[in-house]
């Protein structure tokens, strides 16, 4: 169902916009007509070309995007937690997690942040 174009002359934005919609205005041009459902129909038909329809244009395609650089592939590993079945370790690591009252939210320190230097200074 087409549409027709109702120019504004308040919205013109140039001078020849400005004649066109006075003209339409004073019935000496016809307004044009848009339809809508046939644009988007027609616009369907090009958006894939003709090539791309054959194996002809999937393999060009696919050349145009391959990856230029080969990468590795990712090897998968599996870490497991060994339990020393200790109740200390366990005890321990409760003390240092469990210093906070508001889950994670603590005061930092001097004292705090030099144990925490010290720590990983025996990891490294």
């Amino acid at each position: 169902m087409p549409d027709e174009i109702k120019p504004n002359l308040n919205e013109s934005t140039t001078h020849d916009s400005e004649l066109a919609a006075e003209s339409i205005a004073s019935g000496e041009e016809k307004a044009p007509t848009v339809d809508f459902d046939a644009d988007y129909a027609a616009a369907q038909q090009f958006s894939v070309s003709e090539v791309d329809r054959t194996a002809k244009g999937g393999a060009a395609a696919e050349a145009a995007t391959a990856p230029k650089y080969k990468t590795s592939k990712p090897q998968e590993t599996k870490t497991e937690a060994q339990s020393t079945g200790n109740p200390n370790d366990y005890a321990e690591l409760a003390k240092e997690v469990g210093n906070s009252k508001t889950e994670g939210v603590t005061n930092v320190s001097d004292d705090l942040v030099k144990q925490a230097l010290e720590k990983g200074e025996r990891k490294n």
